[in-house]
C-alpha cells in the first residue's frame, strides 16, 4: 500500500475528524480510507485514532504522529511546487499560539481579513497565554510580544510591529486616589499587573536616577490582559496597556493616561516559528500578511 497516500489519508481524517469526509476530500471510498489508516497502525503497532460510531479523535500517540507528519507533508508540497514551478495555494489548518488580547475586535478583524484572502485555511488558536513548545506540541507558529533577547534562540523570530504601552486608569480611580503629576506621586497607588511584565523594573527606570522607585501596591496580577483592561475600566487601579487596545477608551474618556512623558515603553510583536526550511504556504502567507498589516493595527 502507498505509504505516502496512507499518511495523507491519516492527516485528512485527523483534521476532518471523519473517515467519510476525508474520503470525499481525497476522492476515495470510506472503506479504502479505513484501510490506509489501519495500514499505518499495523506498521507502527500503535492505535492512532479512537473510533466510535459518531466520533473520531486522535490518541496521544496519534497526536504526536500527526504533528510531525503534517509538517512533513506541507514541506513536501512546497518542494514539489518549487521543482515544478507551481504556486501552492495556502490551505489546511494553521495551528497558532497567540496572546490573550488577540480575542479583541482588532485581532479578530485581522483573522477575518486573512480568511477573505485565503479561504481554504482554517484556524486552531491557542490563547491560553502560556509559552507553548512549537515543535513538540505541533504548532505552526506563535505571535509573541516581547523584547528580542527573551525569545528562544532556537526559533526563528520575524518582527512584525512595535507596540507602545502607557500607564493609565479610569477617571473614577483618579478621583479616589489622585492623579499623579510626577513619578513620586505614584507612591501608595494600586497596580493591575500583567504577570509577564516586570512592572517594578519599569517603575524603577522612570524619573531621575537619584530618586527612589515609587512604592506601588499590586492589587491584581494576571496573565490575561483583557481582564486587566476591564478591571481598569471599573476603577480598580492603574494598568500598563498597549495604546492600540486603550485608544477607544481614552477617546471616550473611560481611561486617562498618567505621566505620558515619563512612563511609556515598547515591545515588539514577533512571528515565531521553528524553521525557515520548507515553510508551508499557509505559514508563509500568514507571516507575510501580518508583516504588512500588523503595524497598521497594533502600531497605532
Amino acid at each position: 500500500m502507498d505509504k505516502l497516500m496512507s499518511l495523507r489519508v491519516f492527516c485528512a481524517v485527523a483534521e476532518l475528524k471523519s473517515f467519510t469526509a476525508a474520503a470525499a476530500r481525497l476522492g476515495i471510498s470510506p472503506a479504502m480510507t479505513s484501510k490506509h489508516v489501519m495500514h499505518l497502525e499495523n506498521r507502527l503497532e500503535n492505535r492512532l485514532l479512537n473510533r466510535t460510531s459518531r466520533h473520531v479523535s486522535l490518541t496521544e500517540t496519534g497526536q504526536l504522529y500527526f504533528n510531525q507528519v503534517r509538517q512533513m507533508l506541507d514541506g513536501l508540497e512546497e518542494v514539489e511546487a518549487a521543482i515544478s514551478n507551481v504556486t501552492v495555494m495556502p490551505r489546511g489548518t494553521l495551528r497558532l499560539s497567540a496572546p490573550v488580547w488577540v480575542a479583541n475586535t482588532l485581532g479578530t478583524r485581522l483573522l477575518a481579513e486573512y480568511h477573505r484572502l485565503y479561504p481554504d485555511v482554517t484556524f486552531d488558536l491557542d490563547l491560553s497565554g502560556r509559552i507553548v513548545n512549537l515543535v513538540d506540541e505541533g504548532f505552526d507558529l506563535a505571535l509573541r510580544a516581547t523584547a528580542p533577547g527573551r525569545l528562544d534562540p532556537g526559533l526563528i523570530a520575524r518582527p512584525l510591529s512595535e507596540i507602545e504601552f502607557r500607564l493609565m486608569g479610569a477617571p473614577s480611580y483618579f478621583a479616589r486616589a489622585g492623579k499623579p503629576l510626577v513619578t513620586a506621586d505614584l507612591n501608595g497607588h494600586e497596580l493591575l499587573s500583567y504577570s509577564g511584565m516586570n512592572a517594578d523594573r519599569i517603575l524603577a527606570l522612570a524619573g531621575p536616577r537619584e530618586d527612589e522607585p515609587p512604592k506601588i501596591r499590586t492589587l491584581l496580577q494576571s496573565g490575561n490582559e483583557t481582564l486587566l483592561h476591564l478591571a481598569a475600566l471599573e476603577g480598580m487601579g492603574l494598568v500598563f496597556l498597549p495604546m492600540w487596545m486603550a485608544q477607544p477608551d481614552i477617546a471616550a474618556g473611560r481611561l486617562e493616561v498618567a505621566l505620558p512623558d515619563t512612563l511609556k515603553f515598547s515591545v515588539t510583536l514577533h512571528a515565531v516559528y521553528p524553521s525557515r526550511k520548507y515553510l508551508s504556504a499557509k505559514v508563509r502567507s500568514f507571516i507575510d500578511f501580518m508583516a504588512v498589516r500588523a503595524s497598521g493595527f497594533f502600531g497605532e
